[in-house]
């Protein structure tokens, strides 16, 4: 059985055909449009495929209730031109198949705890860092879902004390998103990312940020392992930053063995999956099934 994937994230849509192993037979990457161009390329590389079923891991906030009347649709996105769009409807309208609908953030800890740096644990975080900032949560074989999905990118987060950067969320200014999310680094400090490699102040700042989210997390939802991905944290000195921060701001106060000084590089880790997890998620949506 032929089955489709969509990884649909700020930056670019991961589009993918693949079967029930988990195999990804066929690929193809478009750029993140506006809806009126974006959504016919991504509906016309899957007609002809005979998919059966289509998962779908999208950048929110997003109705994820199947109950809704609205199931599948944009909310108040950071992304403007979405707000509102009803993807779910497009693609089921267009297709003719079901399509089942998570966060981007949710599938790829779904993936991660299937295939990835996850299997050997039943909970995990997985945090995405780069055009905006998402997090979704495995616990036990379901992602988290209340009232609606997490929304762990727009906490608020103190500010550093070097940093005079105004925030750029359009809905909180400083939260985490809006301070620590790829664009936003590039406008804090004029140029993009991957030109800052050897700036250590970047990097300082950046991981104050970050690490205050994860001790948050850490004392909410409590996870075995946190999983880092997007672009932002192909920077990797990132990662023994943020894991020092996080072992000063705990100070002690959550009793593990995952948090010690020895064992932090295998508890916040990079994706097993690397670029995968987001559209391999997707896939498992798509195949129906719990772990």
């Amino acid at each position: 059985m032929n089955l489709g994937a969509i990884e649909a994230g700020g930056t670019k849509f991961v589009l993918a055909v693949g079967n029930e192993e988990g195999e990804i037979l066929e690929k193809k990457v478009i750029p993140t449009e506006h809806p009126s161009i974006t959504m016919p390329a991504v509906i016309d590389f899957f007609r002809g495929k005979d998919i059966e079923r289509l998962g779908v891991g999208s950048f929110g906030p997003i109705d994820v209730n199947a109950d809704s009347a609205f199931y599948g649709q944009l909310q108040k996105t950071p992304k403007t031109e979405w707000v509102d769009y009803p993807l779910g409807k497009e693609l089921q309208d267009h297709l003719l198949i079901p399509v089942i609908i998570d966060t981007d953030v949710n599938v790829a800890a779904m993936s991660e705890a299937k295939w990835g740096d996850a299997k050997d644990v039943d909970s995990c975080l997985y945090i995405t860092v780069g055009t905006g900032i998402g997090a979704g949560a495995y616990i036990k074989g379901e992602t988290l879902r209340g009232l609606s999905h997490p929304e762990m990118g727009h906490i608020p987060v103190r500010r550093h004390s070097d940093d005079d950067y105004a925030g750029g969320c359009p809905y909180h200014g400083d939260c985490l998103e809006g301070m620590a999310a790829g664009p936003h680094i590039e406008k804090r400090w004029g140029r993009p990312a991957e030109e800052l490699v050897d700036r250590k102040e970047v990097w300082e700042m950046e991981a104050y940020y970050l690490a205050q989210a994860l001790v948050n997390y850490i004392y909410i939802v409590s996870p075995e392992r946190i999983i880092l991905g997007g672009g932002v944290m192909k920077q990797k000195q990132l990662f023994p930053m943020i894991r020092t921060m996080v072992l000063e701001l705990l100070n002690g106060y959550v009793s593990s063995p995952y948090l010690t000084e020895d064992t932090i590089d295998k508890y916040i880790v990079s994706p097993g999956l690397t670029d995968e997890a987001g559209v391999k998620g997707a896939l498992y949506l798509a195949m129906g099934s719990r772990m």
